[in-house]
C-alpha cells in the first residue's frame, strides 16, 4: 500500500480496533503497576478519534489526519498517556508537513519526531520502564532499515518488531518514572502498559502498510 492519506485513515482505524481489542489486557497491565485505567483511557480516546476521522475532509493530508489524532487524544484521554501519546502524534504530524505520500525517510521522520515528543513531555529515557522503551528501538530499527534502502512498509515492520521487543524488555526493569516508580522492586516482572500500547500502535501502522 502507498503510504498516503488512505493508509493513514486505515492506520487510525486499525489502531482504534486494536486498542478496543486490547483494552482488558492493558487494564490488567496497568492494574499491576499503575492506576489500572490505561486501557479504558485509550479506548475512550481512540473512540473519539474514530468519530472525528469520519468528519475529516477527503483531501486531508497524512499530517493533518495525524494532527487530529493528537489533539483528540490530548483533549479526551486522562492520566499521563493522553498528553504523552498526543504529543507523539503532534510532533510526528509536524515532521510530515504537507506531504501527500510518505517515503521511507518520512516514516523515520515521523517516528523520530514522535519519540522526541514523548521524551520532551515525559523526560524519560531508555531503561526507565516507560513507552520510550518501545519508541526508541522502533526509531533505531526504522532508521537502519531506511538507510539500507527498505520500502516504507518494511521500515514500519522493522520498527514494529523492535517496539514489541522493547515493550517486552520492560518486564525485568525497575521503573524510574511515573506511578510505577513508587513500587520500586515490586514493579520488576511486570510489563509497562505504555510501552505495550505504543508497540500496538506501531504494529497497526506496519500491518496496514503491508495490506494491499
Amino acid at each position: 500500500m502507498t503510504l498516503d492519506a488512505h493508509w493513514t485513515r486505515a492506520f487510525i482505524e486499525r489502531t482504534a480496533d486494536v486498542v478496543t481489542e486490547s483494552r482488558a489486557a492493558l487494564v490488567e497491565l496497568d492494574r499491576e503497576i499503575g492506576d489500572g485505567d490505561h486501557g479504558e483511557n485509550l479506548e475512550r480516546g481512540f473512540s473519539a478519534v474514530r468519530a472525528k476521522l469520519a468528519t475529516q475532509p477527503d483531501d486531508a493530508t497524512p499530517g493533518a489526519l495525524l494532527k487530529m489524532v493528537a489533539t483528540t487524544l490530548i483533549s479526551t484521554v486522562g492520566g499521563a498517556s493522553g498528553p504523552l501519546l498526543g504529543t507523539a502524534f503532534l510532533k510526528g504530524a509536524g515532521a510530515l508537513g504537507d506531504a501527500s505520500v510518505l517515503d521511507a525517510d518520512a516514516v523515520v521522520a515521523f517516528l523520530s519526531a514522535a519519540r522526541d515528543g514523548v521524551v520532551l513531555r515525559g523526560k524519560a529515557e531508555v531503561g526507565d520502564k516507560t513507552m520510550i522503551d518501545a519508541w526508541s528501538p522502533a526509531v533505531e530499527a526504522a532508521s537502519e532499515a531506511a538507510a539500507g534502502g527498505a520500502t516504507p512498509a518494511t521500515v514500519l515492520r522493522a520498527a514494529s518488531d523492535a517496539a514489541a521487543a522493547g515493550a517486552a524488555s520492560t518486564e525485568p526493569l525497575v521503573a524510574r518514572k511515573g506511578r510505577a516508580s513508587y513500587l520500586g522492586e515490586r514493579a520488576v516482572g511486570h510489563r509497562d502498559p505504555g510501552a505495550q500500547s505504543s508497540s500496538l500502535i506501531i504494529q497497526a501502522a506496519a500491518d496496514t502498510a503491508e495490506e494491499a
